[in-house]
């Protein structure tokens, strides 16, 4: 069974920054699409970004030019880059991995963003 484990949460300061980071407990074939989510207190969990095995982007329009997502296929990592977070930032952020052998989540990490 596949296990994906998120690192890098905390609590930072309005206007810092954060890396999230993402690793697989072993490498995991085929995957087509990796990706971020997030959950806020009393919200659903809604996208952050994701990107394709070919390196396509995708990101929530409130946060384009923020956040920056990347991975290393090879190594069945992902990582989130989160620049001038602000409050309403602060969530559980998941990563996602989606293969054609099964799609996995990780436990999440907590982002929080407060003076």
């Amino acid at each position: 069974q596949v296990q994906l484990v998120e690192s890098g949460g905390g609590l930072v300061q309005p206007g810092g920054s954060l890396r999230l980071s993402c690793a697989a407990s072993r490498s995991i074939f085929s995957i087509y699409d990796m990706g971020w989510y997030r959950q806020a207190p009393g919200k659903q969990r809604e996208l952050v970004a994701t990107i394709t095995s070919g390196g396509t982007t995708n990101y929530a329009d409130s946060l384009k030019g923020r956040f920056t997502i990347s991975s290393d296929n090879a190594k069945s990592a992902l990582y989130l880059q989160m620049n001038s977070l602000k409050p309403e930032d602060t969530a559980v952020y998941y990563c996602n991995i989606k293969s054609r052998v099964g799609i996995y989540w990780g436990q999440g990490t907590q982002v929080v963003v407060s003076s």
